[in-house]
């Protein structure tokens, strides 16, 4: 990292706590938390009603993932319940300091510590996917934080925030982004690597590269072999139909991940740093300065994004940007991802990253053994290096892993299904498209269902999506393009749509269903009802996307308005689709303009229950500061 300035000797001691705490998945008897220190730390968890709970090995894992970066993972099962629907008081010290000694930015008001509410019941979630930080839309997670505080009683507190997908974005990375994240690596001297089958032999070389900048497509060796690989991962190509692709910062190594995600959720490692623009070429240094623009407003805002993930649980799902763009799309992405070196460390390292970061946060049960094989190479360090052969071995076990997807004990039930690694791979063209989940997956998917009267399904990709775009996503795919269009939704392979449709119609799967999704950076309300049948059940589709991410606004209008009229009710298309035994009633955004369906906002989606599980009422809160969007449902379907 040559270019980065020089940081003085006498530069000030690093704060005890880098990120966090995060509250993940919290429950009566059991309370999840996940926190980043400068050091290892002796922790001691005060709880209201409780006391102190010195976090002995038992209850707090801790990693190292550089000389000053260590992740805890607190898992504390406790010997009774705590109430519900009560506000319920915590305080993490570190040698008899509280969170309002060392992170005060964490407290509402005048409180003294933060605090949680565990809800009987979910009357009422937040939900959301897509935050890429350098897109020129205000953060939707300060709108979480701004609902936080304005509630007057527990009962007011949303139940959890789901967040359903690309919560960073390893594979869209702003130049200014990436500068942080190498100033941060050196400031925390976060773990260096070896790298095979890239021009550089090693991180520090990668950092230190011309390339490293804008163009890391010139990272892979000039082989003919590698053309398709260099296209898929660093290639920035251009997705006329849907959005453009921007690959050429592309994180890489492990320490660069962990970096974003330090840098996406805490305020504090942006005071550690100060980072200035490497050399560019003009053009690129007029790129950098509008993208550093971008960045400073999302900084500002962390403060109180960190606030928020302190006092509501939240519980996260990967979709493709955690990874990289396209992720697992079809059987060929996945023979050119998985058979080179160097694009398999990519994609293992964000996914080790996303284990620690994320997923060990919903299901810590599932982690034990990879938790291990993490804590093993943490070991592995030789000269501030990982070893290679144990990276490689961890990585091997995360990509054959299967238990990312998890169920929570909630009424009504909370099931979070994984649609990128447990494919259904197509068997007559691997170019096609695979299904988001293969016919094991789906079993199992229906055996959680089984006899619950009422449930959540958090799907990244919606089950029900614009019949339009799906339509243009086929075409595309057909003639042998499906990366252009990001052709993935669960109508895409014949055999995961069939399958997913008849677990809707089952007798004994739930008689109503939310389907909670992202990923498409609009939001919509779908009603969905099987056609001839008076039992039920009754389907909500429910996307909400972006929080940081918005759809094309000219290009979203047009599709809107051709969809209205290429699938209205009576029109003949529709038994030309997968659905058509199912009839579509969408609801209509409250501040739209006639007709229109899909709402494009950056914002967080809110939606409140029934005791039947039923969707009551459906807003979108807008991040641009305009009043919170209700999705209303039609007097009759048009």
């Amino acid at each position: 990292m040559s270019e980065t300035l020089p940081l003085p000797d006498d530069r000030p001691a690093l704060p005890p706590v880098l990120a966090g705490p995060l509250l993940r998945r919290l429950e009566p008897t059991r309370l999840v938390l996940w926190l980043v220190g400068s050091r290892a730390l002796a922790l001691t968890l005060r709880l209201q009603g409780v006391g102190d709970i010195r976090l002995d090995a038992g209850q707090c894992t801790v990693i190292a993932v550089g000389a000053h970066a260590y992740v805890h993972l607190i898992d504390v099962q406790l010997d009774g319940p705590l109430p519900c629907d009560e506000s319920i008081e915590y305080d993490v010290l570190i040698e008899g300091a509280g969170i309002a000694d060392w992170a005060p930015h964490l407290l509402y008001g005048a409180a003294r510590c933060p605090n949680f509410v565990l809800r009987a019941r979910v009357d009422q979630l937040l939900h959301g996917s897509c935050r890429k930080p350098h897109y020129p839309a205000t953060d939707g997670l300060l709108c979480v934080d701004r609902l936080l505080a304005q509630e007057h009683t527990a009962k007011d507190r949303p139940a959890l925030l789901m967040m359903t997908g690309d919560q960073v974005y390893a594979d869209d990375v702003a130049g200014p982004m990436l500068r942080a994240i190498h100033a941060l690596i050196e400031r925390l001297g976060l773990f260096g690597e070896h790298l095979e089958g890239a021009v550089v032999s090693d991180s520090a070389r990668l950092y230190e590269h011309p390339a490293s900048y804008y163009h890391r497509a010139d990272l892979l060796p000039a082989l003919q072999s590698n053309d398709t690989l260099r296209e898929r991962f660093f290639g920035g190509a251009r997705k006329p139909i849907f959005t453009s692709s921007s690959a050429d910062n592309h994180l890489v190594t492990f320490a660069e991940v962990m970096a974003m995600y330090l840098l996406v959720w805490s305020p504090t490692p942006w005071t550690l740093i100060a980072p200035q623009p490497p050399t560019l070429t003009l053009q690129r240094l007029q790129r950098y300065a509008l993208e550093q623009t971008r960045i400073d407003a999302f900084k500002a805002g962390l403060g109180n994004v960190a606030r928020a993930l302190a006092h509501l649980p939240t519980l996260m799902m990967f979709d493709d940007h955690d990874i990289t763009d396209d992720w697992n799309l079809s059987a060929q992405w996945e023979e050119t991802a998985y058979g080179h070196p160097f694009s398999r460390r990519i994609i293992g390292n964000a996914l080790l990253a996303y284990m620690l970061c994320q997923g060990w946060g919903n299901n810590p049960d599932a982690f034990t053994a990879v938790l291990e094989k993490a804590r093993a190479l943490s070991a592995s360090t030789h000269e501030r290096h990982l070893d290679s052969t144990v990276q490689d071995d961890l990585i091997d076990d995360l990509l054959k892993f299967q238990h990312w997807h998890y169920v929570l004990p909630t009424t009504p039930a909370i099931v979070v299904i994984d649609t990128r690694t447990r494919r259904w791979r197509s068997e007559m063209n691997l170019k096609q498209p695979s299904g988001l989940l293969d016919w094991e997956a789906l079993s199992e998917l229906q055996q959680e269902l089984l006899d619950h009267p009422s449930a959540i399904i958090v799907s990244p990709a919606p089950i029900f999506g614009v019949k339009l775009i799906e339509t243009v996503q086929r075409v595309f795919s057909w003639c042998g393009y499906p990366l252009l269009v990001d052709a993935e939704n669960w109508m895409a392979h014949r055999g995961a749509a069939q399958v997913i449709l008849n677990i809707f119609r089952h007798s004994r799967t739930p008689g109503n269903y939310v389907v909670l999704s992202g990923d498409v950076h609009y939001s919509f309300v779908y009603e969905v009802l099987i056609r001839h049948r008076k039992a039920g059940p009754r389907i909500w589709q429910i996307t909400s996307s972006g929080i940081k991410n918005e759809f094309p606004a000219t290009l979203l209008e047009w599709f809107d308005r051709l969809n209205r009229w290429l699938y209205s009710p009576r029109s003949p298309l529709n038994w030309l689709t997968k659905r058509r035994r199912m009839r579509i009633v969408p609801h209509i955004p409250e501040h739209a303009e006639a007709g229109e369906r899909l709402w494009n906002s950056a914002g967080i989606g809110q939606v409140f229950f029934n005791d039947l599980g039923q969707p009551q009422t459906i807003y979108q809160h807008n991040s641009n500061g305009s009043p919170k969007t209700r999705m209303v449902a039609p007097q009759d379907d048009d």
